[in-house]
């Protein structure tokens, strides 16, 4: 199948726009690292490195990539510049498949469970609010029942953000007063669903990382509250992360990670940022399927992640 069959027109032109910074900033620099070469060698190479390391894709996961076309240019005996950019491609696909970020099953697929219950964590500014908004806009469209828990109870902020989507898009929010234990608004939040048939159940936690400790022990009374009205929830982890704040993003990754069991992530705020290329390293290095990206402010701006669509659109 074609890398064009699997999105529409339309959000591959959403893709395209939204990567267009990244695109620029990558396709600039590999320009310049195969100029005037006729073949692939180390000098190639070692400019191809340094390319993808100041793209913010990671020093690690970049030396995975170079390490594969090295074998592909010794197997081969002769590759020449042309046929670079094809192989990268190849290469940086077949890294996600093997991390297991491959495509994202689409919002209108029937869900393992119900209600299906996702625990959004996330640092404060990294647009975890808005893309709670967006999903949930998305799940509705899709014809499902969607439930919103505002559970982030130390910011007013918070709440009235989360209501304000949630009136936005047309779903109920549980919340109680600011303070209020986050567990117990998870609670209710799960009680209420699950009393009126919802479908999707997404809960918003505190995005403070100022004490580990205090973050882990929350999350986990959050989890273990939920199990207790639903079994084996929450069902999936999804934490986002601003993929402009580039490498400040795989610290953000490493300390949640450290904290809770992630299972799925978003990277917001793509579009607008050169450093699109956090989405391969952050995948790479943390073995964390990248299920949604945000590509702009409107509803239909978070996308499913497509592994093959992203490359295209990245590498042009």
């Amino acid at each position: 199948m074609g890398f064009f069959n699997f999105f529409s027109k339309e959000k591959k032109e959403t893709l395209d726009s939204g990567l267009s910074k990244t695109k620029e900033n990558v396709f600039d620099k590999l320009t310049r690292a195969v100029a005037g070469k006729s073949r692939v060698d180390d000098e190639v190479l070692d400019n191809l490195e340094e390319a993808l390391v100041t793209s913010d894709v990671g020093v690690e996961t970049t030396l995975r990539i170079i390490e594969r076309i090295e074998q592909r240019v010794a197997r081969d005996k002769y590759i020449n510049t042309a046929e670079l950019n094809v192989i990268l491609k190849e290469e940086i696909v077949k890294l996600l498949a093997e991390n297991e970020t491959g495509n994202a099953v689409d919002f209108t697929a029937e869900l393992p469970a119900k209600p299906y219950v996702i625990m959004v964590v996330g640092v404060n500014g990294v647009g975890k609010t808005t893309t709670i908004g967006k999903l949930a806009y998305q799940f509705k469209k899709a014809g499902k029942k969607v439930y919103l828990g505002a559970a982030d109870t130390f910011r007013a902020a918070a709440v009235e953000q989360l209501s304000i989507w949630g009136d936005r898009v047309g779903v109920p929010v549980i919340k109680q007063k600011m303070g209020a234990d986050p567990a117990s608004v998870a609670y209710d939040t799960l009680m209420s669903a699950k009393t009126n048939g919802a479908d999707v159940v997404i809960i918003d936690t505190a995005g403070r990382l100022h004490n580990k400790v205090n973050l882990m022990n929350e999350l986990t009374k959050i989890r273990n509250v939920m199990s207790k009205v639903v079994p084996d929830t929450p069902h999936e982890v999804l934490l986002v992360l601003d993929g402009s704040t580039g490498q400040n993003a795989f610290e953000q990754a490493k300390q949640f990670t450290k904290a809770t069991q992630v299972t799925a992530l978003a990277i917001t705020k793509l579009d607008g940022t050169a450093k699109g290329g956090v989405v391969i390293g952050i995948s790479d290095q943390f073995k964390i399927p990248v299920k949604y990206i945000g590509l702009g402010e409107g509803l239909e701006h978070l996308q499913l992640f497509n592994k093959e669509e992203f490359v295209d659109s990245l590498l042009g």
